[in-house]
């Protein structure tokens, strides 16, 4: 079947056909770097990077382009209250995005923009704004004319007569009307600035993405992603002011996924109702996270608790256990021929339905939970055939391999681990076992401090740790 995907603003699933034969261009919406990721970003990263994985595993060569918002006022405060330059906040904060993201095996963007680098991209939009009547300039600040885009609100389904009851014009805007938004934004004394034709300022939050997609990727894109509580205003503002400037179609697919919520609210920074990735990767394994944010589709909402996670790593672990199975009875019959068995037959048949019934959950608008699903019923098939007769399942190498090699093209899509297929155990040193013990008493006495420095001294070493439910252990990276 042709890959399907569900498009927020025409509201139904639609066969994909890119704007460039076998490119494809896709933006998702990065960070604000206030503060470090938690939780609720990185649903939004794992998403994409997972929509991207399937992409070029169909073979498109996948242009992925994530911003980082690095000027905005929560930036400047944060820098004001600790007595920096707004650039260390900045740095730091993309730093641990980045460290973050490694350890949810996300693969790094084409490019990550940064608002800042694309000022003149940013100014000469806005002038063509301005020129063709859809923004107007006033007291060092630029509004975007809201009521000149006839078709305003169609991304997020709004009535403009219902935006106007609820909008108002804030103290010191000069707007013509309530519903006009800031394109560019005049500065405070002591705040930082950039030189425009309207006098010192900085650009507003909507314009920058706009302006970096359309310079990167060009002025229709395939794809646009982000968090589902950025459809208004960030969204349907983006679109309205990329149309109006460009005269073409912004994107021919809005993917927005769900929202992770903690007690059944969303996961905020400006709420402090939120879980740092720091905090959790201390217990968990970003490998379990990543696991634990694909098991849901990922438009729908997600719920967080710690019991869901416990949960995510136990069915890991079965998939690992799985894998470590195979590999050890293909390393146990190397060279040696195949023997055609019953059982090994069932594994080879079994391996070609999960494919297609892997594949075709990918192809209904990247459907991770149902692709994970039918990846456990092959798991599972595997460990009955195993259970019913293990001797001959061992002898059998075709049907070993055929196994073997699916999982790895569905960990391939999926991007479950970071080093591949999990193998068989090693021996391990006694001294890494002894440091391994150690790090685990740390952990148990809340000397999490001490038990970073073992893990640490542990992967200098070469090796990686694995916390599981049955306790730590490790393996040669």
């Amino acid at each position: 079947m042709p890959l399907r995907v569900y498009d927020t603003l025409k509201q139904k699933k639609n066969d994909f056909v890119p704007v460039q034969p076998g490119k494809v261009g896709m933006y998702v919406c990065g960070m604000t770097v206030q503060d470090k990721p938690h939780m609720g970003h990185m649903l939004a990263f794992v998403s994409g990077d997972m929509i991207r994985r399937y992409l070029m595993y169909l073979g498109y060569d996948v242009n992925y382009v994530q911003n980082f918002t690095d000027i905005d006022d929560k930036i400047i405060d944060r820098a004001n209250k600790e007595g920096v330059d707004y650039r260390v906040v900045v740095e730091r904060n993309i730093e641990a995005y980045h460290r973050i993201a490694r350890e949810l095996n996300i693969l790094p963007a084409t490019q990550y923009p940064y608002a800042t680098h694309h000022i003149p991209e940013i100014i000469a939009m806005v002038e063509t704004l301005i020129a063709n009547g859809h923004a107007y300039a006033v007291g060092g600040d630029v509004y975007f004319r809201v009521r000149t885009k006839a078709d305003y609100g169609k991304l997020s389904k709004r009535d403009i007569d219902d935006l106007i009851s609820g909008a108002r014009v804030e103290v010191g805007e000069k707007k013509e009307d309530p519903l006009d938004f800031a394109l560019w934004k005049a500065s405070k004394p002591g705040e930082p600035y950039w030189e425009s034709p309207w006098g010192q300022g900085r650009p507003g939050w909507h314009i920058e993405c706009s302006a970096m997609s359309v310079k990167i990727l060009g002025e229709t894109i395939d794809f646009h992603g982000g968090g589902e509580d950025l459809i208004f205003p960030h969204h349907e503002n983006e679109l309205a002011q990329s149309e109006c400037a460009t005269g073409k179609e912004f994107v021919r697919s809005w993917m927005h996924n769900g929202l992770l919520n903690l007690r059944g609210q969303k996961m905020s920074k400006s709420t402090g109702h939120f879980f740092g990735m720091e905090d959790v990767l201390k217990e968990f394994r970003g490998e379990v996270v990543r696991f634990y944010l694909l098991s849901t589709h990922f438009r729908s909402q997600m719920e967080y608790s710690r019991e869901r996670l416990e949960n995510a790593q136990k069915a890991l672990e079965r998939l690992e256990n799985a894998c470590r199975s195979i590999d050890e009875r293909l390393a146990a019959l190397g060279t040696a021929p195949s023997v055609s068995t019953p059982a090994g037959r069932k594994l080879v048949e079994a391996a070609k339905a999960a494919r297609t019934a892997f594949f075709e959950a990918m192809d209904d608008d990247f459907n991770s939970a149902g692709a994970l699903g039918d990846l456990f019923e092959f798991v599972k098939t595997y460990n009955v055939l195993m259970d019913e007769d293990e001797a001959a399942v061992s002898r059998s190498k075709e049907g070993l391999e055929a196994v073997w090699s699916a999982l790895s093209e569905f960990d391939k899509v999926l991007g479950l681990f970071k080093e591949g297929l999990p193998k068989s155990q090693e021996i391990v040193p006694g001294e890494i076992q002894e440091l391994l013990v150690a790090r685990d008493n740390a952990k148990k006495s809340k000397d999490f401090k001490k038990a970073d420095e073992i893990r640490k001294n542990i992967l200098e070493a070469g090796y990686l740790i694995e916390d599981t439910s049955a306790g730590a252990r490790v393996r040669k990276r």
